[in-house]
């Protein structure tokens, strides 16, 4: 008996080929794909779903989540489900939440990075990465994948200073680099603007790439910043010779040209090209919005966090430290960004602010406003500016070397648009409107592409065999509403998204089912 069958729509199965029209049927998990006569199929099905002038295409794969933490708190997922996401990469920018020494340790480094990740909705109770993934199976809408961030990895060895790393800490970073991928992770990520992992070299990196990589995982990386000095391509020259010298595939995430216009859409890309001339496995990801996000802590510099969260709130508090960061905090940092995420009542009334335009409320300098309100926040702010290259932006998204992620921020009253909209952006406006994308190639951006890249052997394509990830959208009418001033509205015309065989999405409304599992390297079909 077939459980679910699909008919009547044109499956573009996430190769990159063009669209057939064929049935898909489902059975438990797994999908079959049917061309021709599907009479019988229909008698023998025990639910059809007519996808009459809709497509039926795998679900896609989001290569940079932050919904690790959040979506434990909320499983229905539904600003990512909703958008056709079926299954998210977390631990990336190097903030994954496992593997820690102690409990302690682990709900102090939530509370460093808490405006990008958020909180669990208990005090986390795990310590490895096959406990922290146990928490996904069957209890989230979605498929989980896990990279492992360096900066637990440090946190475990060296601690929480700004110092290298000894011979004998890289040799048990390693260490913890092999159990992590031993129990499911799919490589390292690294997010070198956020300590402690800000705090390796180029070297300590080398060396715990060369350890993902002969385990079969890849290097994600958030490029250092601080290396624009030397070039504008410079902090992605250091991530491709990571690469080369470690021999690990390379992942730039949201890889995109600068809001200032600095160098070239050119020079971005050809950097690309060049290492895959080399012989070098680079790829990158790009969000479809111009707008960055992250946690305004970003901003601060190294220095104050030396040490941990503690040394941060401090440094806040203290005058002479304040004036020193003043000094040293970009003027775009207050100017150009957005605030929200405020939980306490009397700073709700600044969500979706400007820095500066809360601080004349305030009375205050834009940066003491930011400093008081960091601090009376416990550091839970996160930050939404103009980041990107409007006009290069098409550039990255269809290029061929490229994928579609989102990192989105989960919380907060105005959050990124991207958070609700990244992927039903692409079919909208990249594809139907100003057709810099075929859709055959589009959906293997968002599909087969990101499941290629991670190594999942299973998803990405409707294949015989493949477990049954499925979106089923309208193209004439699929499209996102949210914007930047009101950025929580869910996308249309994405009618049907089945996880693992269930249907969790239908007729656009959310039925509850929590089909969702962690996929664990080595054993992706489980």
């Amino acid at each position: 008996m077939i459980d679910l069958l699909i008919a009547g729509g044109l499956v573009v199965d996430g190769t990159g080929s063009p669209g057939f029209y064929a049935a898909v049927a489902v059975t438990g998990d797994t999908l079959t794909v049917h061309r021709g006569d599907d009479s019988d199929l229909r008698r023998n099905a025990a639910r059809v779903i007519d996808a009459a002038g809709h497509v039926v295409c795998p679900g896609f794969i989001d290569l940079h989540s932050h919904a690790g933490l959040t979506i434990l708190g909320e499983p229905h997922h539904d600003p990512k489900v909703r958008q056709g996401v079926t299954t998210e990469l977390v631990g990336i920018d190097g903030i994954s939440h496992a593997p820690f020494k102690s409990r302690e340790e682990l709900h102090r480094y939530i509370w460093l990075d808490s405006g990008l990740n958020g909180y669990p909705p208990l005090p986390a109770d795990w310590l490895t990465v096959a406990e922290m993934l146990g928490k996904y199976d069957g209890t989230v809408a979605v498929n989980i994948a896990y990279i492992l961030g360096n900066s637990p990895v440090r946190i475990w060895s060296v601690g929480w200073e700004q110092r290298p790393a000894s011979a004998a800490e890289i040799a048990d970073m390693q260490a913890v680099v092999r159990e992590a991928m031993a129990e499911g992770a799919w490589g390292l990520s690294t997010g070198l603007d956020y300590p402690p992992g800000a705090y390796a070299d180029t070297d300590e990196l080398v060396a715990l790439s060369e350890t993902a990589a002969a385990m079969g995982g890849i290097y994600h990386t958030h490029t250092r910043a601080s290396l624009l000095s030397q070039g504008y391509l410079a902090p992605w020259h250091e991530a491709v010779e990571i690469g080369r010298r470690s021999g690990i595939p390379v992942h730039l995430t949201h890889y995109r040209q600068s809001a200032s216009g600095t160098g070239s859409r050119l020079g971005h890309l050809g950097l690309v090209e060049d290492a895959r001339a080399e012989g070098i496995d680079c790829t990158f990801d790009c969000y479809t919005y111009p707008y960055s996000g992250t946690t305004v802590t970003i901003g601060l510099p190294h220095w104050a966090k030396d040490g941990g969260p503690e040394r941060l709130m401090a440094a806040l508090q203290d005058a002479d430290d304040r004036e020193r960061m003043k000094r040293e905090l970009s003027p775009s940092r207050l100017h150009n960004n957005w605030l929200t995420n405020f939980t306490r009542p009397e700073n709700r009334q600044y969500d979706g602010m400007l820095i500066t335009d809360i601080a004349a409320l305030r009375g205050q300098e834009p940066a003491d406003a930011l400093f008081d309100l960091l601090v009376s926040e416990n550091l839970g702010i996160s930050t939404v500016g103009l980041g990107t290259n409007a006009q290069t932006l098409y550039a990255f998204v269809a290029h061929p070397y490229g994928m579609i992620a989102s990192d989105a921020i989960l919380f907060g009253e105005y959050p990124n648009p991207r958070t609700y909209g990244c992927f039903p952006v692409v079919l909208a406006e990249f594809v139907r409107a100003e057709q810099h994308l075929r859709l055959p190639e589009a959906i293997r951006k968002m599909t087969s592409f990101p499941a290629q890249r991670l190594g999942i052997p299973d998803r990405g394509i409707l294949r015989d065999g493949f477990k049954a990830d499925i979106v089923i959208f309208n193209p004439d009418t699929v499209k996102t509403h949210a914007t930047r001033e009101n950025p929580k509205q869910y996308p249309v015309g994405i009618e049907y998204v089945i996880v693992n065989g269930q249907v969790v999405i239908e007729q656009g409304d959310n039925t509850g089912a929590l089909p969702g599992r962690a996929i664990r390297r080595g054993r992706a079909a489980t």
